[in-house]
């Protein structure tokens, strides 16, 4: 089977990729190699849902290269915050890495930035500041999502927790 990710050109790691790291390195590979999720699974639309009625009056996915900004606005100091929008606060850590990818993206283009998670049904507003550590960890989640997204073949399936509410668990346990 040839590997559908073209080694030719550098591959950016994006914000998708940094999210399923911290919940499943399999869907890292399956997202990597265009091996998309069941569309009509209910916490996707649910999902889909939140981030099209959540937040409507600031401005909405922001493209920047290979990230995507759900929200991005100025601070009342005259900066600018990036919100990255969630359906709960269950992928925290996840969710807090994806949106520190973000923070470093905008680091790299000169524009230095703070972020807030927002999780609409639970009324939370978290903030998340890049610091050297966060730097550090997420420059070792980059090299690892690298090193998987080059495997010849996806990792093995594995039962976590997370499984049972996964658009990918018929790909993974049919």
């Amino acid at each position: 089977m040839d590997n559908p990710v073209d080694r030719s050109n550098t591959l950016s790691v994006n914000g998708t990729m940094i999210w399923y790291y911290y919940i499943c390195h399999r869907q890292v590979w399956l997202i990597a190699h265009h091996i998309t999720p069941d569309e009509d699974d209910s916490n996707i639309r649910l999902g889909r849902h939140i981030s099209e009625q959540a937040y409507q009056r600031d401005r909405k996915e922001i493209n920047l290269g290979h990230v995507k900004l759900d929200i991005i606005s100025n601070a009342r100091d005259g900066g600018v915050v990036v919100a990255e929008v969630k359906k709960s606060s269950r992928y925290l850590q996840s969710a807090r890495m994806q949106l520190l990818l973000y923070l470093q993206e905008l680091e790299s283009k000169g524009v230095p930035a703070s972020g807030e998670l927002r999780i609409p049904e639970e009324r939370r507003r978290m903030p998340v500041q890049l610091g050297h550590e966060e730097r550090e960890e997420l420059d070792r989640a980059k090299r690892d999502v690298l090193r998987i997204v080059y495997l010849p073949r996806p990792p093995e399936a594995k039962k976590i927790q997370w499984c049972k509410s996964c658009a990918y668990r018929e790909f993974c346990w049919a």
